[in-house]
């Protein structure tokens, strides 16, 4: 009883036309003609007037719909005495809404899901131990949370360790996030998202930000711009509903001539009366949305989408996008004697001491070859420069060749390629030999920008700030021809807005590419470790640290306009057979109502498919399969589509 007091509340005019057409219809068969007459003309009236309201008002605001077929359907309907059609053509425009609403609220699924998984409480742990269960708003970085199983983190934090010191490992499902379908491991001191599900193991989280600032409440926020926004896709229906007016209407005043009947003018506009024109493209685009969302890919709107699907020139940063941005060791090259292990250990080991940001990266190298790191009561870091350390009763400087050779004279200048840092490092005074470090190219870049060819991206080129050399040298190795470089945030604006071919989307990560992602046609931001300023601005947010997925979302997007675009067609096609067909006198004006009804479901339901791949996708993405899981998963389920 509440559910049905529920779809009376929100469908009133759907459940009014379906009471006066049953009424209509037994006053009909029990022979009250007048009184089954006068209720559905009425009531068919009303509802023509209603529309006209909103039609005229459209009409000021320069939209031309095809709401002008239907009030005319109607009130033809009603003066050629064909009441019960009459009613269906209203159940048509009223019903749409409800067919509309139905098929977009499944459409939103996917993208409602982090909606709903948005977590409202949290377990802080006081200092005696206990716990209490606070607001998500009330919980501040430093606090200390615990996590049980099957339960979704509630702000960004760090893995803390376990009682005692010891290690801990915990799995989480990272799925709505980045789209990884499978758990991912962290451990002690790791940094995590909150929107993570924890995994079986319960376990505790120290707070790195408030819910507000959290990763979470970002992707929300985006989420929501998404669901609320609405497709312009209904632009381009628009565009084919004026011709489609004059030719319903010289169709049915063609047969109303030829047949010298009025009752054929009114059969042929009951059938041409295409919801499909409304309703099918926005849905369309509603799934291409939550396609996108399953792929860890938030895009905004549907104008988005659209644009999406047309890309011509693509344009990528080079720092944190083709690249991983951060630095990574790349060769060690000891000096005569010195064995590259101990080499890496000893600069390690005084690297602990160091807050550059190379360091971070020796470090990380040391603990993969499982190298022991020594300890130092005695180091000293000079900005800038480097470190000194005594380990092991060896005084161990790491830093700049300058730096070093103050304390190893012998120091040699290492031969570098372009993009490389290097680190020296000397010991008692003589130089132990240099650790090379770069930038390293995505694994997937390559076979992103090939499969964004076979996409139908014309062109696809490198912006960046960072020097030619090192630009064109990881442009090579990602595939890409065209180079700028050197570039300062107003030169990458001016480049992208003075490209030919359009739409142009550009894809970056940084607080510099916030005003080159608002200039283009579409912004991309890798949101996954990208500035908030960057995901803010952009028009689509990868929510996952992989380039590759711009791959996926122009695919989503072509796949998009590629079923919105045939659900109108399909919509006009019927209704004008039916027209045809209708201008012989051959389909009564009720049942001509019924028959237009089921072109809108087929319509309608021919959008949904934009949720799905299409047949061809995997070919199109090409090796992407290979170079990541997601996309070797996404690819098969499009094979198999």
């Amino acid at each position: 009883m509440q559910r049905i007091t529920g779809i009376v509340r929100e469908y009133p005019w759907v459940v009014a036309t379906l009471i006066v057409f049953v009424l209509a219809l037994g006053l009909h068969l029990a022979g009250a003609e007048d009184p089954a007459r006068w209720i559905a003309s009425a009531y068919a009236l009303v509802v023509a007037a209603w529309t006209s309201v909103g039609m005229v008002k459209d009409l000021m605001r320069g939209h031309w719909g095809v709401d002008i077929l239907a009030v005319t359907a109607i009130v033809a309907t009603v003066l050629v005495g064909e009441y019960l059609a009459a009613v269906l053509v209203c159940l048509m425009l009223t019903g749409g809404e409800a067919l509309e609403d139905y098929a977009a609220g499944r459409a939103r699924r996917d993208l409602s899901a982090l909606l709903d998984r948005a977590p409202q409480r949290a377990h802080r742990l006081r200092r005696d131990g206990s716990v209490e269960d606070v607001s998500v708003e009330e919980v501040r970085p430093g606090d200390r949370l615990l996590v049980r199983p099957a339960e979704v983190l509630p702000v960004d934090g760090t893995v803390a360790s376990a009682e005692g010191g010891g290690e801990v490992a915990v799995g989480l499902d990272e799925s709505s996030l980045t789209g990884e379908s499978l758990p991912v491991t962290h451990r002690t001191g790791a940094s995590v998202m909150s929107g993570a599900l924890n995994g079986t193991r319960a376990f505790v989280l120290e707070a790195t930000a408030s819910a507000a600032d959290s990763q979470y409440a970002a992707i929300v926020a985006l989420v929501k711009q998404a669901a609320e926004s609405r497709a312009p896709m209904v632009r381009l229906a628009d565009r084919y509903a004026v011709p489609f007016t004059v030719v319903a209407y010289a169709i049915a005043g063609l047969a109303w001539w030829y047949a010298g009947d009025p009752v054929r003018f009114a059969e042929v506009l009951v059938v041409a009366t295409p919801c499909p024109l409304l309703i099918a493209a926005p849905v369309a685009f509603l799934g291409g949305m939550s396609r996108a969302a399953k792929s860890g890919v938030i895009v905004k709107s549907g104008g988005t989408i659209e644009a999406l699907g047309a890309v011509q020139t693509v344009g990528f940063d080079k720092t944190g996008t083709l690249t991983a941005g951060r630095p990574e060791l790349v060769g060690v090259r000891p000096a005569a004697g010195v064995d590259e292990d101990e080499l890496l250990r000893l600069a390690a080991s005084a690297e602990q001491y160091s807050v550059h940001v190379l360091a971070d990266a020796i470090r990380a190298a040391a603990e993969e070859r499982g190298l022991h790191l020594a300890t130092s009561q005695d180091a000293t870091e000079e900005a800038t420069n480097g470190v000194v350390a005594v380990l092991d009763g060896r005084r161990v400087v790491v830093g700049k060749r300058a730096y070093v050779a103050e304390a190893a004279p012998d120091t040699e200048q290492a031969e570098l390629a372009p993009g490389q840092s290097a680190v020296y490092v000397a010991v008692d005074g003589d130089f132990a030999g240099v650790l090379l470090l770069a930038d390293r190219i995505r694994p997937e870049s390559a076979a992103t920008v090939q499969a964004l060819h076979r996409l139908g991206a014309r062109h696809v080129l490198m912006l960046t700030g960072d020097a030619e050399a090192t630009g064109r040298h990881i442009a090579g190795e990602a595939g890409i021809d065209e180079v700028h470089a050197d570039l300062l945030p107003a030169d990458k604006v001016r480049l992208l807005s003075e490209r030919p071919d359009r739409p142009v989307m550009m894809v970056g990560d940084g607080v510099n590419d916030v005003p080159v992602l608002a200039a283009a046609d579409v912004g991309v931001a890798m949101g996954a470790r990208g500035s908030t300023a960057a995901s803010e601005s952009a028009d689509v947010v990868l929510l996952a640290d992989d380039v590759s997925r711009v791959a996926v979302a122009v695919t989503a997007g072509q796949r998009t306009l590629q079923v919105a675009k045939q659900s109108i067609w399909v919509g006009i096609a019927l209704s004008l057979v039916l027209m045809l067909i209708a201008a012989t006198g051959a389909i009564p004006a009720l049942v001509g109502a019924l028959f237009q009804e089921l072109v809108d479901v087929v319509a309608i339901l021919n959008a949904l498919r934009a949720m799905k791949p299409g047949p061809k996708e995997a070919e199109r993405l090409g090796d992407l399969a290979a170079v990541r899981g997601e996309g070797g998963r996404e690819a098969a389920s499009a094979a198999a589509a």
